[in-house]
């Protein structure tokens, strides 16, 4: 295990350089020059804007600038902000929590309830309760976030009363329910449909059969065998949703006004602040690929016949 362990860490490490790489590259070069975009519609000064690109660096050849940029962020040192000079780490340290209590949540939420309904739907396949599910959560994959966050945001918020509409304060939890809600719909949609399914193959298996055989009580027969060999392809899932929940979590904070990462990278981009832009990405990357490490580690944990050389 160790050594598998000790492999997958420096896999990591072309992943995460050739992925930072390509995003410095194409948030420094696509969106054109980021400092004479300070001076909006009025031509640039050119003795300024010589002087500002000699202070940024970016006058430096795009591969010195990136070999910079990843010197630094070693450090801990992400650039500066271009509009209000302010260090991008404090940016990426005052949106990330806001942003990764609400991904958790919705990701709590997806566990709980996704895993919750497929396995009921898979145990009862083809009744009421299957059917039920299998049309609920085609609608929540049908419909897009946004329409559904301002649907839920009108009912539940405006006519109804039970929560503010927009979120007045993002560090409450609280008040990061419903976004979570919407944030989790669709891939709460997956699990449960995943998980539905692998159920239904799994309990034709002759592992259950032999299990019920032997007199085993039907709760020990659904969660130690049935359910924890049909979690795999879920986990499988799960790992790779926990950074598109970050990422997807873009659209919700701006619906619901959630000062996160979405409203930091909308300023960013808008302003055209690769540093910025870079910063949130990379951490990211490193949510990407330390939830693939720990879906490879929960195999063995899930299946004992799984072992990692």
């Amino acid at each position: 295990m160790g050594r598998f362990v000790a492999r997958r860490l420096l896999q990591m490490i072309p992943v995460f350089i050739g992925t930072t790489a390509l995003i410095f590259f194409m948030v420094h070069v696509l969106p054109g020059d980021p400092v004479a975009a300070m001076w909006g519609d009025k031509a640039p000064d050119p003795v300024q804007l010589a002087s500002l690109r000699h202070e940024m660096g970016f006058d430096k050849p795009l591969i010195q600038q990136y070999l910079d940029y990843m010197g630094n962020m070693l450090t801990g040192d992400f650039g500066t902000t271009l509009g209000n000079k302010r260090p991008v780490l404090d940016v990426i340290t005052e949106a990330l929590p806001v942003t990764i209590r609400l991904a958790l949540l919705a990701f709590a939420i997806e566990i709980v309830l996704g895993v919750g309904i497929g396995l009921v739907s898979g145990l009862r396949r083809g009744k009421l309760f299957d059917k039920g599910t299998l049309i609920m959560t085609l609608l929540l994959i049908s419909i897009p976030v946004p329409v559904l966050g301002f649907v839920l945001q009108t009912i539940v918020g405006q006519n109804l009363g039970w929560v503010t509409p927009t979120v007045q304060d993002s560090n409450d939890i609280t008040q990061l329910i419903l976004p979570a809600v919407v944030l989790g719909s669709l891939s709460l949609a997956y699990v449960a449909r995943l998980t539905r399914t692998s159920i239904a193959e799994n309990i034709k298996a002759d592992y259950v059969r032999t299990a019920v055989a032997k007199g085993l009580p039907r709760h020990k027969v659904i969660t130690t065998h049935l359910l924890r060999n049909s979690l795999i392809p879920v986990v499988t899932f799960l790992g790779t949703d926990l950074g598109a929940l970050m990422g997807g979590a873009i659209v919700t904070e701006g619906i619901f006004n959630v000062k996160g990462v979405g409203n930091a990278l909308f300023t960013a981009i808008n302003h055209k602040e690769g540093s910025t832009v870079s910063g949130f990405v990379a951490f990211l990357v490193l949510v990407y690929l330390a939830a693939g490490l720990i879906v490879d580690l929960l195999y063995a944990v899930l299946d004992p016949r799984i072992r990692y050389a």
